[in-house]
């Protein structure tokens, strides 16, 4: 199977807004809290949360707005979906009609509850057979392999469920939705203009985030 309208395939490498560049601490005990439209905040350990569902391993890929697709990427954790019934159920979820999930880096992006309980949707905790780095997203990364690269959270340690859409950090930048299938990469002009500008910008936006890495 080809790679989605205008993109090429490329390494799995550490990318995204080079003010999120920093590989955050991870806490020796790292937990999630759950909150928003729920009767019943939370706060789960991230092993608990997984916890809450059968695991499962997904092949995907990972397809960046910048025009870049790693392929056939193999990871695992626990499905979305399932996690979300159990929450439900344990913190009282009522009237979201979206969830946001933020990392340990201060990354927010938000999915429609719709998308967010897709089949393929995961909580993972590992890739390719091993734990998450800090690179990867440990303790936990948000995989949404029908979404662009930004809707995929990094370091999630927050859970909130809305009524209505935040735009995160992606600003004005993202897409509500962010579907790769109808090349959804803002909400301002098709997906198809946006192909040559996001490549042109690619070498400068990764050298960015490359340099500033290196000085953390």
């Amino acid at each position: 199977m080809g790679l989605p309208s205008g993109q090429r395939a490329a390494a799995h490498v550490p990318f995204g807004l080079p003010e999120f560049a920093v590989r955050p601490e991870v806490p020796d005990r790292p937990a999630v809290t759950v909150t928003g439209l729920v009767r019943r905040p939370a706060q789960l350990a991230a092993a608990e949360l997984t916890g809450l569902a059968e695991r499962v391993e997904r092949r995907a890929d990972l397809h960046c707005v910048t025009t870049w697709s790693a392929p056939d990427l193999r990871w695992s954790g626990a499905p979305f979906a399932a996690v979300h019934e159990a929450l439900a159920e344990r913190v009282g979820v009522r009237g979201a009609r979206w969830v946001a999930f933020t990392g340990l880096d201060g990354f927010r992006a938000t999915l429609a509850l719709e998308d967010a309980l897709a089949p393929d949707v995961l909580l993972a905790d590992r890739l390719d057979g091993a734990s998450l780095d800090g690179d990867s997203g440990a303790p936990l990364r948000l995989v949404a392999p029908a979404h662009y690269g930004y809707k995929n959270v990094k370091h999630v340690c927050l859970i909130e469920y809305r009524r209505d859409y935040d735009a995160g950090s992606s600003g004005w930048k993202g897409h509500p939705r962010g579907r790769v299938a109808l090349e959804e990469r803002s909400r301002f002009l098709p997906g198809r203009v946006w192909r040559p500008v996001w490549r042109a910008l690619l070498p400068r936006a990764r050298a960015a985030y490359e340099t500033r890495r290196a000085r953390n």
